[in-house]
């Protein structure tokens, strides 16, 4: 019921959305839910190795934002039909190492899957909050 409230094809911040919410409401669903704890990350690399290792990507990852567009769309996309993806990305770093354009960065990359995923009518939410 929660993400029949949730337009299907988006990247917003997770205000009144808690995160087991968000669990259970994919798994009710049958949707691929995507959990990263950003809260010890100062950094873009920080950032993007806990999206890695959270998101469980190839070791051949690329630690880079082109990198994790790839794994968040061509490469789950070749592995066969998906559901949907319930993504979110708690504590963003807010610091002078990780700043509003870094974070923008990032978070366009999700856009950019959002829109990867809105073309093939397959759900794709991604909710984030800052430290």
């Amino acid at each position: 019921m929660l993400l029949q409230t949730v337009r299907p094809n988006i990247v917003q911040a997770i205000r009144a959305y808690r995160v087991e919410d968000l669990m259970q409401a994919a798994d009710g669903v049958g949707q691929h839910f995507l959990y990263a704890n950003l809260s010890a990350a100062q950094t873009k690399q920080d950032v993007l190795e806990r999206i890695a290792e959270s998101f469980l990507f190839p070791a051949h990852f690329g630690k880079n934002l082109d990198a994790l567009y790839d794994c968040m769309t061509d490469l789950v996309h070749k592995a066969g039909a998906q559901p949907g993806f319930v993504v979110v990305l708690e504590q963003l770093p807010d610091n002078p190492r990780f700043d509003r354009e870094a974070r923008e960065q990032l978070l366009d990359v999700f856009r950019d899957a959002a829109d990867f995923w809105a073309e093939r009518r397959i759900p794709f939410r991604c909710f984030y909050s800052f430290q």
